[in-house]
């Protein structure tokens, strides 16, 4: 395992708001039965949930509408959740509770850290990468999670012919992605229009609307782990 997660520059400034007492009361008593604190060994996934079914895994779900659609429609799957935000878990564990899905856990910490020491090699057969903090300013471009390094965690965890996709609403951030994920030698494009993927499968979420808002165009790319 790593021991350099304290060194390595972080691609998120944790700044949360108060959380509202519904959301409070969501963690106080969704988290013993759905949070996952960061282990010593990595886990083994069919014993956490019981059963052994395909594995999503949503870096950074924000306030969990993905990930809450995805546990409703698809019983027969397992997820799991990264978010360092509480508000954005205590939403998402309310929206489990309501959906009756009992098939997803949850993390909030640094997805890095969650990535090295809680999952095996081969253990996931999709990871998402949604809207992730863009660092739009040149100087902070160092900060943006997808980078090399990031690239070669994934390709890590991934089966063999396992998904990743990723989204953002700024055209440079794509441009990056696509930069360092089409030159990696884990991965393969399979964008179905120039790259990126005209129709992506998954709901709409807060941060979308948010960039639609400003006139931002929504990028999706997928690419497969050879």
């Amino acid at each position: 395992m790593s021991t350099t997660h304290d060194r390595r520059i972080r691609s998120f400034v944790k700044r949360e708001g108060r959380l509202t007492a519904g959301q409070q009361d969501k963690l106080d008593r969704l988290w013993p039965v759905n949070g996952l604190d960061l282990p010593e060994a990595r886990l083994d996934w069919p014993a956490v949930f019981g059963r052994d079914a395909p594995r999503t895994l949503e870096i950074g779900f924000g306030a969990g509408e993905v990930l809450a659609e995805l546990a409703g429609n698809h019983p027969d799957e397992d997820f799991i959740g990264i978010e360092v935000y509480r508000n954005g878990v205590g939403r998402l564990l309310g929206a489990l509770e309501a959906a009756g899905a009992s098939n997803t856990r949850v993390f909030d910490t640094d997805a890095v850290e969650v990535l090295d020491r809680a999952f095996a090699d081969n253990s996931l057969d999709t990871v998402l990468l949604y809207f992730a903090d863009p660092w739009p300013k040149k100087r902070h471009h160092k900060r943006r999670i997808v980078q090399p390094p990031f690239a070669d965690e994934i390709a890590r965890v991934l089966k063999p012919g396992g998904l990743w996709r990723l989204a953002t609403d700024w055209v440079n951030y794509a441009e990056h992605i696509r930069a360092v994920l089409d030159a990696h030698a884990a991965f393969e494009n399979v964008g179905d229009t120039d790259g990126y993927v005209t129709h992506p499968p998954r709901p709409g979420t807060r941060f979308e609307d948010r960039g639609l808002r400003k006139g931002h165009v929504v990028h999706d790319m997928a690419y497969r782990r050879r």
